[in-house]
């Protein structure tokens, strides 16, 4: 394994995807992880990460050089910087700062950049403010450019390496082979990192853990819970039983679409719960979006809870924790510096006294994805668009009604219908609708209307972390535009958001 300490870069998780992808497994640990934790963990090599901070500014994040004896070492712009700092070379602020393309000069196309610069310089993202002033003793460049003289750096020795720019976004073509090259030509690892191997792994680690016991797990109808509940159904059969709420907050026809996949499909042991009234019941007068989505997480543990004590001799409860939710509530800098209050890291109340399985807790998204087609999975769920845990409580914008939920429910169907079957279909991460808490004068029918406005909302991502607005043709905004002001009673008029994110989020609320 390949262990990246984090300081902060908006890249880190990148890195760790970009490795695990080469097929070689690796963990994110914030930069004060300590020595006996990296001894315990024996990584074959270690990344450190850029980030915001210069390594001279007295409050900047810094490790004990010890940690880094014996373990081959690549430094990424910040974590460069602080390798060149540890070993007595000197950092300093540059005369110009560099953010966006750059093109680098390969000195020596050995170990790191084996294959590169035969082209002539090559092209990389830089991302900095300062730059490497004196290589430290034992150090020679090896690549530079016009404002970085050393732009990489190499300790042939101890298998130190340190890069200015960052080979992980895709803004460096060809990073991931200098990625590839530290994996295999330095660190010598194994690429068996594969999903058929994790599948083996975990379906035999749930059997032992679990015994001759039982297991509850709550499905949502998305990618990560019914993954979670594949794997653990794999391992012990008819003991698992599935748990799926209808909060009165899903979208059209989905509670009974997804009991029918979940049943014909799964054949889980599965409880359909409809909780609509309770929820809604919940939500009536609500408009602040944070206290919508206090009162649906507790009514859902309240439900959960309920339907818990109908099942006998359960032991365990099994979560879709990802590796992103991990991070996001442990790390100390960079994505992570506003901890994220997340549904699945803490896990139920006390009382119900369960211990937690969850098998997806070392993945990424995109890895889900590719369990899920090991194990089987349909696409009609494993490709389904990301749906927010509140559902449509966040994009009914003001108070949630049973009629306004209706207006939206009918209006959303028309915006997933229409750009599932345009050819940017398969190229949008999320489309849908949103109804805001205003009303506009219109006419229709040579009569005077007042009615509600829908935003429409599509966007581009890899990830979900960032997103740009998808440009949708011009014909299919005009169907959009007007089905749902022809077909969806009380509204007549339609908007498209065109904002990315950031500084926007993905969802209005």
């Amino acid at each position: 394994m390949i262990l990246v300490l984090d300081f902060g870069s908006q890249y880190t998780q990148l890195i760790a995807r970009r490795v695990r992808e080469a097929g070689v497994y690796c963990e994110i640990h914030p930069f004060n992880v300590g020595i006996e934790k990296v001894a315990a963990l024996r990584p074959e090599g270690l990344i450190l990460s850029g980030g915001p901070a210069s390594v001279y500014d007295p409050a900047a994040p810094k490790i004990d050089a010890a940690l880094l004896d014996g373990i081959p070492v690549l430094g990424i712009c910040y974590g460069m910087g602080l390798l060149c700092q540890l070993d007595g070379g000197t950092v300093a602020r540059s005369e110009r700062r560099e953010y966006g393309p750059a093109e680098v000069v390969i000195d020596d196309a050995s170990d790191l950049f084996a294959g590169l610069g035969e082209r002539g310089p090559e092209p990389v993202w830089m991302s900095h403010g300062d730059r490497m002033e004196a290589a430290p003793r034992g150090y020679e460049t090896i690549a530079h450019s016009p404002n970085s003289p050393i732009a990489a750096f190499r300790d042939r020795e101890r298998r130190r390496f340190g890069l200015q720019f960052h080979p992980e976004v895709a803004h460096t073509p060809r990073g991931n082979e200098i990625l590839r090259n530290f994996l295999f030509r330095v660190c010598h690892c194994a690429a068996d990192w594969t999903m058929e191997s994790f599948v083996e792994r975990e379906v035999r680690a749930i059997r032992e853990r679990v015994g001759g016991g039982r297991v509850i797990c709550a499905l949502s109808g998305g990618v990560d819970s019914t993954v979670t509940a594949a794997l653990v159904q794999q391992a012990i059969g008819e003991r698992l039983v599935c748990v799926f709420v209808d909060n009165g907050l899903l979208r059209q026809h989905e509670f009974a679409e997804v009991t029918r996949i979940y049943r014909e499909h799964f054949g889980f042991n599965l409880r359909a719960v409809d909780a609509s009234q309770r929820f809604l019941g919940r939500l009536a007068g609500v408009e602040d979006p944070e206290e919508k989505r206090k009162r649906i997480g507790a009514t859902f543990i309240e439900v959960f809870e309920e339907e818990a004590q109908h099942v006998a001799g359960v032991d365990y409860l099994a979560q879709g924790t990802l590796y992103p939710d991990v991070i996001e509530s442990v790390s100390f800098k960079g994505p992570s510096a506003t901890i994220k209050s997340h549904h699945n890291v803490g896990g139920l109340p006390e009382r119900m006294r369960l211990k937690l399985i969850e098998p997806l807790r070392e993945l990424f998204k995109d890895e889900v994805r590719k369990v899920g087609a090991v194990l089987g999975i349909p696409d009609a769920i494993l490709h389904r668009q990301p749906f927010p845990g509140p559902g449509l409580a966040i994009r009914v914008l003001g108070e949630v009604t049973p009629e306004r939920l209706a207006i939206l429910r009918e209006a959303d169907a028309i915006v997933r219908e229409e750009i599932l079957a345009s050819p940017v279909g398969p190229s949008i991460w999320q489309s849908f609708a949103v109804l805001l808490p205003v009303r506009t004068v219109g006419v229709m029918g040579d009569e005077r209307t007042y009615d509600n406005v829908i935003a429409v909302r599509a966007v581009e991502s890899v990830d979900g972390m960032t997103a740009d607005w998808a440009r949708l043709p011009h014909d299919l905004l005009a169907r959009l535009s007007s089905r749902i002001t022809n077909e969806v009673r009380g509204v007549n008029r339609v908007t498209y958001d065109v904002s990315s994110k950031p500084p926007s989020t993905i969802e209005w609320e």
